[in-house]
């Protein structure tokens, strides 16, 4: 069955680049746009991305957008691609065909992907198929869950004299085993996010309690920025309770480091100081 998908697909990208190559299909430009459409509240999705969906004749979104974006693109065609843990509508190599077929057919796809296309959203890949087969390609980069979603509930990821960086790793690698970089960030202060890690909470935190100490802060938030999100604050030997008492599941973000603890005190701050100050101070390192 997939081989017959990918070969119906393949024959539409070799029809329609014939038929514009002919003059026959010139009245729109076969371009590829990868947006990105933020962590899910739709209001954190940018003028940009906003303006490449009204103009789009095609738009293949993913599970994890929200669905009110789409009425952006009133005029185009929708597509679901959307992956998840094993229920996949297409795979990878069928969604890169389908995007230089639909472009040769209608004309603009808008590629809509959660969060930062860039960042474990494999928009290089896209973006490289659908200009090896003649696409005129652009990209708007989104919000970052990885940065939106802490940011939103009160989590500085770095912060002076707490947390100096901070990484940002997906728990699951392509051949379903647990980033080798977690074991390396464990042993760093650094403020630790990982994406993709819920089905690998109990060896994350076996990685981390061989490094460091059981009171180290954790948080976990599932649909991060959306009206359904749920969070739970723990440490590293409460976490996994925390998870199972309150039901926390993916997609879900986890962040790991000390700032997670200055939750309400980063609150307090904001409201106290005045910004232009603080931004002074964090650059001066007073």
């Amino acid at each position: 069955m997939v081989n017959f998908i990918r070969q119906k697909v393949e024959r539409t990208i070799a029809i329609f680049k014939f038929l514009n190559e002919k003059d026959m299909n010139k009245s729109k430009t076969p371009k590829l746009t990868i947006v990105g459409a933020g962590p899910g509240d739709v209001e954190l999705i940018t003028v940009k991305a906003i303006k490449a969906l009204e103009a789009a004749d095609v738009v293949l979104y993913d599970a994890l957008v929200n669905e009110d974006l789409l009425q952006y693109a009133s005029g185009a065609e929708i597509v679901f691609v959307g992956k998840r843990l094993g229920c996949h509508a297409y795979s990878q190599d069928q969604i890169n065909e389908l995007i230089v077929a639909m472009a040769y057919q209608h004309g603009h796809v808008v590629r809509l992907k959660g969060g930062d296309p860039f960042v474990f959203g494999r928009g290089s890949e896209e973006i490289a198929f659908a200009s090896d087969n003649g696409l005129e390609t652009a990209i708007v980069p989104g919000i970052s869950s990885s940065m939106g979603v802490p940011a939103l509930n009160g989590i500085s990821l770095t912060q002076r004299k707490v947390a100096e960086s901070f990484w940002v790793i997906t728990g699951t690698t392509s051949d379903h085993k647990l980033s080798n970089d977690v074991v390396l960030a464990s042993q760093s202060s650094a403020t630790v996010v990982i994406l993709m890690g819920m089905h690998k909470l109990s060896e994350i935190v076996a990685v981390y309690q061989a490094n460091r100490t059981d009171d180290l802060p954790i948080g976990i938030i599932q649909n991060g920025t959306r009206t359904d999100q749920k969070k739970v604050i723990g440490t590293l030997s409460t976490i996994e309770n925390l998870v199972k008492d309150q039901q926390v599941s993916s997609p879900a973000i986890i962040v790991i480091g000390e700032v997670v603890g200055n939750i309400s005190k980063l609150t307090d701050y904001i409201e106290e100081e005045d910004l232009e100050d603080e931004f002074i101070y964090q650059n001066l390192s007073l």
